[in-house]
């Protein structure tokens, strides 16, 4: 069967989300005008005040197995701003909007603290409503799975696909492509692969590198991604005048096709608030709907 990858109605649905149907025109218009996620990009800062943060971490590995970082916190916060605010959880393919099925981050950790160490990318899902003791437990897991456990699915297939000639590999993935862009590819094919997923994180502050911009990709539905700056000194107004804090810088970069610039922006004081006073996670285990404000800082 015949399928255009500009139908106004997609003809199939896919695995990992659902046409947004009620959408304004101009909104639908949009993907028309901007046909690529790099043509579509929008860059925003966030400075996160650590003042409260780091000694809640100490405290926290005072008296927990399970160590955390700022890194474990950020991707707890990101769990809530999708949940409370769905509509940056969304993705543009073949002219459409989708409201993405599940949240989904996904980051890149080494396979040993080794400069030549090779690189695994881990696809983290964040259930609604998960605590934080639970979320920092499944990322121990799913970390040190990566690193110690048996090869990955994905690991094989990228595996082989490098051993394909260059022609071969360059046919099959315009294939994959054009395959998604009709939402004819399986979602067996994406269901692992990290590059479908909600946002991806680096934590460059980790390496102590610190203030980069990252461009999205092309390939698969990541609409979002965030680069986590290292841990400084800061100066930063205060109530009698300049203070020196602990600051961490967070760069998003984001696909605008998906939703305003608006919207985007209040999503993102919902990390600011659980990162900046992680006792929001118990405190506050959910954020308010929009257009209330209960949070610190909201």
């Amino acid at each position: 069967m015949w399928v255009c990858s500009d139908c106004a109605v997609p003809l199939f649905g896919r695995a990992d989300g659902k046409v947004i149907r009620d959408l304004a025109p101009v909104r639908r218009m949009i993907p028309y005008l901007m046909k690529t996620r790099n043509e579509s990009v929008v860059y925003y800062e966030i400075i996160l005040d650590m003042t409260r943060t780091l000694p809640f971490i100490e405290q926290w590995n005072a008296s927990h197995d399970l160590k955390i970082t700022p890194f474990h916190l950020l991707m707890a916060a990101c769990g809530k701003m999708f949940h409370a605010r769905p509509g940056l959880n969304r993705f543009v393919s073949g002219g459409r909007i989708y409201q993405r099925k599940g949240c989904f981050i996904s980051f890149a950790a080494k396979k040993a603290f080794k400069d030549d160490a090779p690189l695994l990318t881990v696809k983290f899902e964040l259930p609604p409503g998960e605590a934080l003791t639970d979320t920092v437990r499944r990322l121990h897991e799913s970390v040190g799975g990566a690193r110690t456990g048996p090869e990955r699915p994905v690991d094989k297939e990228v595996r082989w696909a490098v051993k394909l000639p260059g022609f071969l590999l360059r046919a099959a993935l315009w294939a994959m492509i054009r395959l998604d862009r009709w939402n004819l590819l399986p979602g067996g094919v994406t269901r692992n692969d990290p590059m479908y997923a909600s946002m991806f994180v680096a934590n460059l502050g980790s390496v102590g590198l610190d203030r980069a911009w990252h461009h999205l990709y092309e390939y698969g539905t990541v609409s979002v991604f965030t680069v986590i700056g290292a841990l400084r000194k800061s100066v930063v107004p205060g109530d009698l005048g300049p203070v020196q804090k602990d600051t961490v810088g967070l760069r998003f970069s984001f696909d605008e096709r998906i939703n305003d610039g608006f919207y985007c922006a209040a999503a993102l004081d919902i990390i600011r608030a659980y990162v900046e006073d992680p006792t929001l996670f118990e405190t506050q285990p959910e954020p308010p709907p929009p257009g209330q404000r209960r949070l610190a800082g909201l």
